[in-house]
């Protein structure tokens, strides 16, 4: 399928790649993945989670790049004009639910950008030792004083978007994707060379082999893996309908999930083995990131230095994360419309910075907003790009797509993993999802 409009696109390979990267190291790496790691059975942890990130989560993103790079466009225009070609109803509404759902899912994750952005100013406006960091973080969350942050979040990811694909998201991508790894591993190093942080990499690391027979560590193994890779059913369908057909999307979907994995396995050890080391409680979520890690630093000496580098390593991470949230409905609007990039984009920003109020100033309402996008939405999107994938579209127009670029051919043994054990997995992680709350 060719798309009519001249698009933007990916100036070469490299940049597909460290924008995907970008695309999924985000915060569930940083507040989530060492949490569970550590929980879980540490070392066996990983037995589970390897083989779900590289079975399914490979799967999954090779799926919406086929997807994306076929139909030349995002989820909304793709699927509208293949139920239109297929003489199918509800095209428009199916092809929408991706599409506003990682919009939903960049109003709240600006919020928390903006909460990274007023910590990484406390570096230059304050004394981290005088600080009580968790009143600081619960009185600062609901205030008016929020907004602003938010606001700021929500402009510096619009201005890369009013830039373009290859002059904006592509660029500013080659340049944080390689200091996020740079930073990483300044604080990895910190974390593992300070006294009594060997107890927290035995915590990491060795094996509790027991775990593996509960079922909550193959719950949450599964859960960590399908979100960490960036599955929405939009995401890296946009971005892989920047890219071309030289692209071997199997070589891209591979390394995607290799870095997210290091990513992941640096972000457990700047973070846990520091948490031993000073006797704190390892907690997930929120209060990981913005009461741990702080009151961490506020022990060292130098701390300040350090948790400037760490929450400058959180801006690439999460802005990285925003830029294809934010591109995803641009790019729907662009292609249904002759509107201007720059006029969508603003439009859009000002719209989600409206929705984002009360979730900013609320966090019932901002944790309830969340948990509804990523445990229904978000896998939902997936989901029914998978299934107009192999389903509609059929496995003979999947495969040939996914083996454009490829020296060597899949075969259809893939195809079966993605249309009927990635479809059903897939399910399976939204009614998890609902059952435990999240996973």
């Amino acid at each position: 399928m060719n798309n009519e409009k001249t698009r933007d696109s990916f100036s070469n390979k490299l940049g597909f790649i460290l924008s995907c990267v970008g695309a999924a190291i985000g915060l569930g790496n940083i507040w989530m993945f060492p949490y569970r790691l550590g929980q879980n059975g540490g070392g066996a942890f990983l037995i589970p989670y390897i083989l779900f990130v590289f079975l399914l989560g490979v799967t999954g993103v090779i799926s919406e790049f086929a997807f994306g790079r076929y139909v030349g466009s995002g989820p909304l225009k793709g699927i509208k004009n293949i139920f239109k070609e297929k003489n199918l109803k509800g095209g428009n509404i199916l092809g929408s639910i991706p599409v506003i759902s990682l919009w939903c899912t960049f109003v709240f994750y600006s919020v928390v950008v903006g909460w990274i952005l007023k910590y990484f100013s406390i570096n230059f406006t304050s004394n981290l030792k005088n600080i009580d960091i968790p009143n600081y973080f619960n009185s600062f969350v609901t205030s008016s004083q929020s907004l602003i942050w938010l606001s700021l979040a929500m402009i510096l990811t619009l201005i890369v978007i009013c830039m373009g694909v290859s002059k904006g998201i592509e660029k500013l991508n080659k340049i944080m994707m390689p200091l996020l790894f740079v930073l990483f591993i300044i604080l990895t190093v910190r974390s593992v060379t300070l006294p009594g942080a060997v107890e927290g990499i035995k915590y990491l690391f060795i094996p509790r082999w027991e775990c593996l027979l509960s079922i909550k560590t193959w719950i949450m193994a599964l859960g960590q893996a399908f979100f960490t890779v960036s599955l929405t059913g939009c995401a890296l369908v946009v971005f892989a309908s920047y890219t071309g057909k030289e692209v071997n999307l199997t070589s891209v979907a591979i390394e995607t999930a290799i870095f997210d994995t290091i990513a992941a396995l640096l972000a457990a050890l700047m973070i846990i083995p520091a948490a031993f080391a000073f006797k704190l409680d390892v907690t997930s979520g929120p209060a990981l990131m913005f009461i741990t890690v702080p009151t961490i630093f506020k022990s060292l000496p130098h701390g300040q230095i350090f948790n400037g580098i760490f929450f400058l390593s959180m801006i690439f991470a999460s802005i990285s994360s925003a830029l294809i949230m934010l591109e995803g409905p641009v790019e729907a609007v662009l292609s249904q419309t002759n509107f201007k990039r720059k006029k969508v984009a603003i439009v859009i920003t000002i719209i989600s910075f409206l929705v984002a109020v009360p979730l900013c100033l609320n966090m019932n309402a901002f944790t309830m907003f969340s948990d509804i996008i990523t445990i229904i939405f978000s896998p939902t999107g997936t989901l029914i790009v998978s299934i107009v994938l192999y389903y509609v579209l059929g496995k003979q127009i999947a495969l040939k797509e996914i083996n454009i670029g490829r020296n060597k051919q899949i075969t259809d043994k893939f195809i079966f993993l993605g249309k009927y054990v990635f479809v059903i997995v897939t399910l399976i992680v939204i009614v998890l999802g609902i059952i435990y709350g999240g996973i």
